[in-house]
């Protein structure tokens, strides 16, 4: 008889175990020879020897089937438990980029979305330039999470040019943090989408992603990361010029921006509209323009945009 403690680290207890433990007593049906008991964020396992190494295999799986899905139900826990290792699927469901929160399938949902994510898998750099409401971010960091979901990259970091938009960050109340954290909201609120809070927290204390103002990126380089620069229409060509040159040498860049809502005092030129200007023809580079076709918020927003297009 053996006893063997295994951690669960990264995910809710509740997506493996069950509210009051309904799918463990499932998973014990496939395992009676053994004990299985859950305490919190452990399952302590106790039997032969052979039979415990098998459940790691299928434990591990299921692991393996949350952080991909963020679900398990029983017909998943019984295809784990019956097929072979090698042969079961984990398929990404046509043009899924990432399974999110309570079954949200994250998907490129128009042409230039489409585009984007055929550039980002053959390119090291993107730039993905279009107006407000195109999916230029969300579909950014659906991007940068399946990496970091695939093992591809080490981390994700997002970043911003602190540049207000017709406010001033210094009569905002609280520290930096606090000061700053608002003005990331577009950042967070896509990650909150595609990965479970608890893993989402884990991940930010521990430095796995990073959401930080562009400043911040100087005199670093970023290697093994999947890095985005939002509102890249607010740098100025010295920011573009710093951040470009960070990248390491296994590093996937996505720069997003309007060129159309650019916020820069009148006497400083757009580091995005430099960019694109002088790298356009550069090998492994790729510049995905979005237009009001590619809109996916309400109806309107595509009206307003060509409406305003020449204001």
């Amino acid at each position: 008889m053996q006893e063997k403690i295994i951690e669960i680290a990264g995910i809710d207890p509740v997506l493996i175990f069950g509210v009051n433990d309904q799918k463990l007593k499932y998973i014990k049906k496939f395992f009676p020879k053994l004990k299985i008991v859950s305490r919190g964020s452990t399952v302590k396992v106790m039997g032969e020897p052979e039979i415990i190494e098998q459940f790691e295999i299928k434990f591990e799986l299921m692991i393996k089937h949350i952080n991909r899905y963020n679900s398990l139900n029983d017909n998943n826990i019984e295809n784990l438990m019956l097929q072979e290792e090698s042969t079961i699927p984990f398929k990404d469901h046509g043009e899924t980029i990432v399974h999110g929160n309570a079954g949200l399938l994250v998907k490129a949902r128009s042409a230039n979305q489409r585009k984007l994510v055929k550039a980002t898998q053959e390119n090291d750099m993107v730039f993905a330039i279009g107006p407000a409401g195109t999916g230029k971010t969300y579909t950014s960091v659906a991007l940068a999470v399946r990496a970091l979901k695939n093992k591809e990259v080490r981390r994700i970091i997002l970043t911003r040019p602190a540049v207000e938009s017709g406010e001033n960050l210094g009569f905002l109340p609280g520290d930096l943090k606090e000061k700053l954290d608002p003005y990331m909201q577009p950042l967070y609120d896509g990650l909150r989408d595609m990965i479970p809070a608890e893993k989402l927290a884990e991940y930010i204390e521990h430095g796995i992603i990073e959401i930080a103002p562009l400043a911040f990126m100087r005199g670093r380089t970023l290697d093994k990361a999947f890095v985005i620069l939002d509102e890249a229409q607010n740098t100025t060509t010295a920011q573009m010029k710093m951040f470009l040159t960070r990248m390491g040498k296994s590093a996937k860049f996505i720069i997003t921006g309007d060129t159309t809502q650019i916020d820069l005092p009148r006497n400083q030129s757009s580091g995005l509209v430099m960019a694109t200007n002088f790298l356009k023809d550069v090998d492994g580079i790729e510049i995905v323009q979005l237009n009001e076709n590619d809109v996916v918020r309400h109806k309107l927003v595509k009206a307003i945009i060509s409406a305003l297009k020449d204001v």
